[in-house]
């Protein structure tokens, strides 16, 4: 995790906003907790929850670590940080993924898709809707009155 955070500073402005730093942080894990997830849904053939659940688990890690360290520069205590950071998480996880999967469902009722195909564009378009969530939630709630970069 330290090589991630070491590579990030080194080729970053000191002066690069939270926004952009929390959206490098997104893409780096998302793409671990998406791999993980269409890992778990294609070859070991898990449920889209399972799948879900524990690609957004890992993902969710990488992203406390790099969002305290790399994002905020933050000296937020895990006792402090960590319980809000989950609640945040599990409420933007059900939210996003429950919306995205009924969107989805709405949209095959107009064009004809596959399941695995539904599956695929659901885990996507609810990866987009808990990022979103996700940012707005940890700079409002989770690192709210801590000093940011």
């Amino acid at each position: 995790m330290s090589f991630i955070i070491l590579t990030l500073d080194k080729y970053l402005k000191p002066t690069t906003n939270s926004l952009v730093r929390f959206l490098l942080v997104g893409i780096v894990n998302t793409i671990i907790g998406l791999t993980f997830m269409f890992f778990l849904l294609n070859v070991v053939g898990s449920s889209y929850w399972t799948s879900t659940f524990a690609g957004n688990a890992i993902g969710a890690c990488v992203s406390f670590l790099l969002n305290r360290t790399f994002t905020f520069k933050s000296n937020v205590s895990f006792h402090r940080g960590l319980p809000r950071f989950f609640a945040l998480l599990f409420i933007c996880y059900f939210s996003a993924y429950f919306c995205s999967e009924k969107l989805v469902e709405l949209a095959s009722q107009f064009v004809l898709l596959s399941t695995s195909i539904k599956e695929g564009v659901s885990v996507l378009l609810g990866s987009t809707l808990y990022t979103m969530a996700n940012y707005l939630g940890q700079k409002y709630f989770v690192f709210k009155n801590l000093k940011t970069s």
